[in-house]
């Protein structure tokens, strides 16, 4: 069985998908995976699913909620389920079941690894597939800090992601390839610079200097604008070799917080 929940929660078993339809038991679930292998007390659970004013019976509706879930879990041939009640809460167990944000952080570290080695090509390779399990926005109007920590933990995760996949593309000299992807990824995240001084260095190497220094213009006119600050150092940096043509100082890109310009 694989649990999904980079996106909203769905369950694949023997080739079929199985979908929650009532939104409580939905979180519910949701709630146990992120938690998955460890007890996540009662009062947790009704916080997720109900918020700071739970109803009056909020414990009766609960334990009906687990019932739920529980069968929905159930599979023929399986003895019981993952779900287990123990105080003060409920666990699930994921046993040999898979579930998807495990195998997005396992990718990321194997990539991250190969990338520091110096092995673009199989680090490119596990975040390509990292990615590709994200599947969209999870849950809407969550209540507690849970679901809340989880999704914030999965944008900032993703953005991370993207960044190492396009420094490692840049590494094995994929700058063509990797244009548009930038164009991309600084208009959906405007403020974050390091998009900006990767689509700034991507532009430079494929001949187009001209572009790279209007895009220094760009992220510096979003950042005066939307948080009255100037851009960081290294993109100031990058911004002045280019605009003296120091190639000699340029290097490689070498990552977020890393030096691009050479001190020799």
């Amino acid at each position: 069985m694989r649990f999904e929940i980079m996106g909203p929660l769905r369950v694949v078993d023997g080739g079929e998908t199985y979908t929650i339809g009532a939104r409580k038991i939905e979180i519910l679930l949701t709630v146990l995976l992120v938690r998955a292998d460890s007890v996540v007390p009662a009062g947790e659970l009704m916080k997720e699913i109900w918020g700071d004013v739970p109803p009056r019976r909020a414990s009766a509706g609960l334990h009906v909620y687990i019932s739920h879930v529980r069968k929905f879990l159930q599979r023929p041939g399986r003895d019981g389920g993952p779900v287990s009640t123990r105080s003060p809460g409920y666990v699930l167990q994921l046993g040999s079941d898979e579930l998807d944000s495990r195998r997005f952080e396992q990718l990321m570290q194997q990539g991250r690894a190969h990338a520091r080695a110096g092995r673009h090509e199989p680090a490119a390779a596990d975040f390509e597939q990292a990615l590709a399990l994200w599947r969209g926005p999870q849950l809407d109007e969550c209540h507690g800090p849970v679901l809340q920590g989880f999704q914030t933990w999965l944008r900032e995760a993703r953005l991370e992601c993207l960044e190492m996949l396009v420094e490692s593309r840049l590494a094995l000299g994929r700058h063509r390839e990797t244009v548009n992807d930038l164009v991309r990824l600084t208009t959906e995240h405007p403020l974050r610079e390091t998009f900006h001084q990767q689509l700034m260095l991507t532009l430079h190497r494929c001949g187009r200097r001209a572009d790279a220094l209007r895009q220094y213009q760009v992220a510096r006119r979003l950042l005066d604008e939307e948080l009255g600050l100037p851009p960081c150092r290294a993109l100031q940096e990058l911004h002045q070799a280019i605009l003296t043509a120091d190639d000699d100082r340029l290097e490689p890109w070498s990552g977020p917080g890393q030096p691009v310009l050479s001190r020799g």
